[in-house]
């Protein structure tokens, strides 16, 4: 036993201090960390970049490459319908570009180790998913939007010598642009969920293009009439439709086209969130 020396009194232990154990993040601050870490990854910058670019260089492509005499006498509809065709013919490029920033925005956590802290800070785990997911949307949309409006811009001017004219805020352009960002948003959370649960950069990558890609070709490759009518029922030919292209023996309305792609993003989302929550990082 210890005792100081002026006094001959026993010190008394000092109480420990309690620290908690759970997170002390809340959503925002869990959302604005996500925030930072997706902005300071090199290849985000590079691909929003090569997204944008991507869509303003098809628009131009195609809008040089419509070839429509008399076009003129067209009815308003069908002009701003093919220049929507025209402005959102980069999407299905700009798609897969979304996919794999998607997958490398939690795969690249796991390839460097860096999703252990990532789960050491949100220790419920399904908080970190979302705030991922929220931040990716948000980003993807905004930069998917700028994209389709900018090569709205383009192409008007050049089919106006063709003689198709539409405004912007026109109801049969404006709804279709923003459903070309909305979708590519949504194909990035899509390509997220894949990534969580392959946890591989090669992996994810390859499933979330072999779904958006292949698996249509696959059905359409099918000779049975089954195949064709579930061809607008697969993610990617869903999605066009969110911008005024079919796909398959059955045209379906917007709305429709969505709730068949959100299906697809909750399929992924929910699988991955449960193997997040059972798996070790």
């Amino acid at each position: 036993m210890t005792t100081y020396p002026s006094t001959g009194q026993v010190p008394t232990p000092s109480r420990a201090t309690f620290v908690p154990t759970g997170s002390g993040l809340s959503a925002a601050g869990i959302i604005r960390s996500e925030w930072i870490k997706l902005r300071s990854v090199r290849s985000t910058p590079w691909a929003f970049a090569l997204m944008v670019l991507v869509s303003l260089g098809m628009a131009t492509v195609m809008s040089f490459a419509l070839d429509l005499p008399g076009s003129g006498a067209l009815p308003a509809a069908a002009q701003a319908s093919y220049l929507v065709q025209a402005s959102t013919f980069g999407v299905f490029f700009g798609q897969l570009i979304a996919a794999v920033l998607g997958v490398l925005v939690i795969s690249g956590e796991y390839s460097t180790g860096m999703v252990r802290s990532t789960l050491t800070a949100v220790p419920r785990r399904l908080g970190a998913l979302g705030a991922k997911a929220v931040v990716l949307f948000s980003a993807t949309f905004v930069v998917g939007a700028i994209a389709a409006i900018g090569s709205f811009f383009i192409a008007s001017p050049i089919l106006a010598g063709e003689g198709l004219h539409a405004s912007l805020f026109d109801v049969n352009v404006i709804v279709p642009l923003l459903g070309s960002a909305l979708y590519l948003a949504l194909v990035a959370v899509f390509a997220l969920g894949v990534g969580t649960i392959l946890r591989s950069s090669a992996g994810g990558i390859s499933a979330a293009l072999g779904i958006l890609l292949l698996l249509p070709i696959v059905f359409q490759m099918i000779p049975a009439n089954w195949a064709l009518d579930l061809l607008p029922y697969l993610p990617s030919n869903a999605g066009m439709g969110m911008f005024g292209l079919t796909m398959g023996s059955v045209a379906l309305g917007w709305w429709q086209n969505l709730l068949i792609v959100l299906g697809w993003v909750a399929l992924s989302q929910g699988v991955a969130a449960v193997l997040l929550k059972r798996r070790d990082a």
